[in-house]
């Protein structure tokens, strides 16, 4: 376990380093030993002159101990502040500080896989903490995105000192339906990331030509011969990276795999730990799944108080406004809404979690309404979407009404399904896959990036080839609409598309996205196409994710696309828009329609899908609405 001990470098005040005050001391590069007898470095910084023991704030990453973090930042302090200048302004409160890269990371021993190691390692850095003279017994936890994933792994194991966490846009509830698989599809994410990680760890940093032969490869290029395989890959230089990342794009089944501590907390939440935990995340990124069914699979215990915070923001992003083409109006910042800045808001916490400080409770759920704006162009060129801040007793929010919209064979979208025998059939070619236009996404860049755009081709995404043409004349694309709406009508809550489907493919997908659509006005005379929050399914997994069938001839089956839920007003005029396909690339990998293994097809061919659209199979989109009287509108 972590009885041993070896320290690298020597007790130092951080004076030596340049802007940093010398009333801390560190120990930099402590090896702190794991149950298999990796070592990972750990440094502690203590306040200097210190009495007697102190609460820790811990921090495992795999992006570097001793770098910039591009999140640690505000409003009022645009310039990210670096990990030893956090922790000194931290250990100058009163608190031990520990960053610790994680294994297989940076100046850590041992081998990476994306996730799976992080449950254990970050129980026995716990068991190491709480050994020393310096820990009263309390540690709390923060981080980001992998930093998120790595707390809740450790949770999931009950690990001693734990007290409460910060768990920011990350920390799997169950990594194959949100984070590395969504709807049996796998997220192209984990592909972009694996490359641009492969150039950091494992052999990159023992091989000089590792790096170069990685940054040489075309990711643009590799993207348009998906799926990849062994030595086939812009990653196959550095195999540990492609080793893993291969795994998790071919296991297609919810099997005992997707089962493992670090990737399935919600397999844990009966024997959770009494952490105190605050759940963050926003309507644009690729966690909001996560991060809501972690909230709900533990709330309701005293002893656990939790809360929920839900921004429109991209990962990680929440001191600023504009996501993708969108303005989100002055109150969509963390900073001056729901706390002065998002480091004020972890101090307090920790404060009332690890020293017993007196806080104000406030309210358990924050969430952002987005579309309060006036609509048209900003100054800067952006629409002017808007949106403002409500708070909840719960989530999903108690109020909440369900409103069932049916897809109609004249592409409208109604209170009642159509008569008849409506169906609606269109050829699905992988050789010619929908273009992401903005989303959930995150760790896309160069090939995609996340946010709030005008669903119209444009060459700057991956994968257009008409632009200023709308993805709705595509023959693959389906879009139903409302009438213009004769009232405000406030989504807020789950979203849910259930479908009525069939195939001439032994498996194929379908997708769906919910639109915001503006009417025509001056600064868009074709109106605006806002998309909110999508989804997938693949429909091998119709019967279950651990039960994957080929589609049977002629088979007629219903599925349920499950987009990430939202927050945004629909003004009066405009037009709730469901577009169904069968592809959204890059952002999630292409189903072959071949039926054979995971991500391992070399062969495409054409789908015929259907949707049928009739009161027999009534397909329907699911939402949640409250009182748009809640808002007050810009």
């Amino acid at each position: 376990m972590t009885d041993t001990l070896v320290n690298t470098a020597p007790a130092t005040s951080v004076a030596g380093i340049p802007g940093l005050p010398d009333d801390v001391i560190v120990d930099f590069n402590v090896m702190v030993r794991m149950r298999d007898g990796v070592h990972l470095a750990t440094d502690v910084y203590r306040p200097a002159g210190m009495t007697g023991a102190l609460p820790v704030i811990l921090e495992r990453t795999p992006y570097d101990k001793a770098g910039t973090p591009r999140t640690e930042l505000s409003v009022a302090r645009p310039d990210p502040m670096t990990r030893p200048e956090l922790a000194v302004r931290l250990a100058r409160l009163g608190y031990v500080v520990i960053w610790q890269d994680c294994r297989g990371r940076y100046a850590s021993e041992g081998h990476f896989t994306k996730y799976l190691s992080e449950g254990e390692d970050g129980f026995d850095t716990l068991e190491w903490i709480v050994a020393q003279p310096w820990c009263n017994g309390k540690v709390g936890m923060m981080g980001l995105s992998y930093d998120a994933h790595t707390q809740m792994a450790a949770a999931c194991l009950n690990p001693p000192g734990l007290v409460c966490m910060a768990v920011d846009s990350g920390g799997f509830s169950n990594a194959f339906t949100c984070g590395i698989r969504q709807g049996g599809a796998f997220e192209l994410k984990q592909a972009t990331w694996a490359y641009h990680r492969a150039m950091e760890g494992g052999a990159a940093l023992t091989d000089p030509r590792v790096k170069p032969a990685v940054a040489a490869e075309s990711l643009m290029d590799w993207f348009r011969v998906m799926p990849w395989g062994k030595g086939r890959s812009p990653v196959r230089w550095n195999p540990e990276y492609e080793d893993y990342l291969l795994e998790q794009w071919q296991r297609g089944t919810f099997d005992d795999f997707w089962k493992k501590v670090g990737i399935y907390a919600a397999g844990y939440y009966d024997s959770f730990p009494k952490v105190a935990t605050t759940f963050m995340s926003s309507w644009y990124d690729a966690y909001v799944q996560t991060t809501l069914e972690n909230y709900e699979g533990l709330k309701g215990d005293p002893d656990r108080p939790l809360k929920l915070i839900m921004g429109p923001w991209t990962h990680g992003n929440r001191s600023r406004t504009v996501f993708g083409d969108v303005d989100f109006g002055p109150a969509a910042t963390f900073d001056g809404q729901v706390d002065e800045d998002w480091l004020t808001y972890r101090i307090k916490w920790f404060d009332r979690w690890l020293k017993g400080a007196e806080a104000d409770e406030g309210a358990k759920v924050h969430l952002f309404v987005m579309g309060t704006g006036r609509g048209g162009r900003t100054a800067a060129g952006h629409l002017n979407h808007g949106g403002q801040w409500i708070t909840s007793s719960d989530w999903p929010v108690p109020e909440a009404a369900p409103l069932d919209l049916y897809l109609r064979p004249d592409m409208g979208l109604g209170a009642e399904p159509a008569t008849g025998e409506g169906a609606i059939s269109y050829d699905f070619d992988p050789a010619n896959p929908v273009p992401t236009i903005g989303g959930s996404l995150t760790s896309g860049e160069p090939v995609f990036t996340g946010g709030g755009f005008n669903q119209v081709e444009d060459a700057a995404f991956y994968g257009c080839t008409r632009p200023g043409m709308p993805l709705s004349a595509r023959r693959d694309v389906l879009s139903f609409e409302t009438d213009p709406l004769a009232e405000d009508t406030l989504v807020a809550g789950p979203v849910e598309v259930e479908l009525w489907v069939t195939s001439d493919a032994p498996d194929t997908d379908f997708t769906a996205k919910l639109v915001d659509v503006y009417p025509p006005c001056d600064d868009y005379p074709r109106g605006y196409a806002l998309n909110i929050t999508d989804g997938i399914f693949r429909c091998r997994y119709r019967n279950g994710f651990d039960r994957p069938e080929p589609i049977g001839n002629g088979e007629v089956f219903r599925i349920t696309i499950r987009p990430f839920a939202t927050a945004n007003l629909f003004k009066k005029g405009h037009r709730v828009r469901l577009d169904i396909s069968s592809s959204n690339f890059p952002k999630y990998d292409v189903n072959p329609n071949t039926g054979e293994p995971e991500g391992q097809s070399r062969r495409r061919r054409v789908a015929v899908n259907t949707v049928f659209v009739n009161a027999e199979r009534p397909s329907r989109l699911r939402l949640q609405v409250l009182n748009a009287d809640l808002l007050t509108q810009g």
